[in-house]
């Protein structure tokens, strides 16, 4: 894994597919809740999956 990752939480697969996020991401990032889009990407050779805010219009 990348050096510049840093691990925030741990968290349960939900029943229905969610996935919660720790509140510390409101905090260290630009987002709001209900409003905000995020890329899912997954790095096999990590087995681990990759969120990436997505980049609005304005952004861009």
């Amino acid at each position: 894994m990348k050096d510049n990752i840093i691990y925030i939480d741990s968290y349960v697969l939900q029943q229905d597919m969610r996935i919660r996020l720790p509140k510390s991401i409101i905090s260290n990032m630009d987002v709001k809740k209900g409003e905000t889009f995020f890329d899912i990407y997954l790095d096999k050779d990590e087995d681990c999956l990759i969120l990436k805010k997505k980049k609005t219009e304005d952004e861009k």
